[in-house]
């Protein structure tokens, strides 16, 4: 076992000296998570970073995430701890394809969920998150087209709680689209009596072998509400950590040791510490892009 403790002591002592706040999303590593001032979901993180009176705000998740946070702080130095950690699923979809997908249907409003660049935010009417997806569709005029964007799997899920036809991009989540109906019955099967809390990123099939659908901030407050002592968690395997840190009376199963996303895991604590001393990595954007981008993403926060 390594002993993370000097090195998460030495991160936050630079921290104070820089007035800086580290925030890390929940699906960071264990030892990294614990070094955060603050962990959470991705918009939990910008709006934390939004909120603080640091200057420097050292973001340890993915490249969109860090772009949200700069989005919604332009005033502060927004730096993402490693650089090369971007999301598949943001990258499935450019501005330019969302525009050609625009002017196919002229009359339709654009939903992105957050995960997804600046650029395609500046091309977007209004941005979500898991949590709130099918509130802002509802909330859409049922005469207008929808084009919602870029997870195929969250766009079911929204048309199931909606009722509503959407114009939907054949993005996913490579990381959740390795958790299979085969590991929920199998797990299921190994714990008798558990619960299973998915993702609305997962396949359609998995969502609806699922006890709950949640976001990660509310499978955090599900478990614990619960009266159940055990959960099979249907997401990405670092959410299982601060799992059991907030209920140590509790056990959580991941269903598959494949429930791992890879550019997540590309931050080490020796990366954030480095990043944070140099304060390399800097977020920057066209002005033009940021502000047409904020106008999408404030109109989630006003949902959420």
């Amino acid at each position: 076992m390594v002993d993370y403790g000097p090195m998460q002591e030495e991160i936050r002592e630079l921290a104070r000296e820089k007035n800086a706040l580290i925030i890390a999303h929940n699906y960071q590593r264990a030892e990294v998570q614990d070094a955060a001032h603050f962990t959470g979901d991705s918009l939990e993180l910008s709006r934390t970073a939004a909120g603080t009176e640091a200057q420097i705000i050292l973001f340890c998740g993915v490249h969109f995430m860090a772009e949200t946070a700069h989005i919604l702080s332009p005033g502060k130095k927004v730096l993402l701890a490693d650089i090369n950690a971007g999301c598949p699923m943001a990258d499935m979809i450019t501005a330019e394809e969302l525009v050609a997908l625009k002017l196919e249907h002229p009359d339709a409003l654009v939903v992105a969920y957050v995960n997804t660049s600046a650029a395609v935010k500046a091309e977007t009417d209004i941005c979500c998150t898991s949590a709130n997806a099918a509130t802002v569709v509802a909330n859409i005029p049922a005469d207008r087209e929808i084009i919602f964007i870029p997870d195929r799997n969250l766009a079911l899920y929204v048309e199931k709680k909606t009722g509503r036809r959407l114009i939907k991009w054949e993005g996913y989540c490579p990381t959740h689209e390795y958790i299979t109906t085969a590991d929920i019955a199998r797990s299921r099967e190994e714990h008798p009596g558990a619960l299973v809390i998915a993702h609305p990123e997962c396949l359609p099939e998995v969502q609806d072998m699922a006890d709950t659908l949640q976001s990660t901030s509310g499978m955090i407050r599900y478990a614990k509400a619960s009266e159940a002592k055990t959960f099979i968690i249907a997401t990405e395997m670092g959410l299982i950590h601060r799992l059991k840190q907030e209920n140590p009376d509790k056990d959580f199963i991941s269903p598959t040791k494949k429930a791992i996303c890879p550019n997540m895991k590309l931050t080490t604590l020796r990366k954030a510490l480095d990043t944070l001393r140099e304060e390399r990595y800097e977020i920057r954007m066209d002005e033009d892009v940021r502000k047409r981008a904020l106008a999408a993403v404030e109109a989630m926060v006003s949902y959420t």
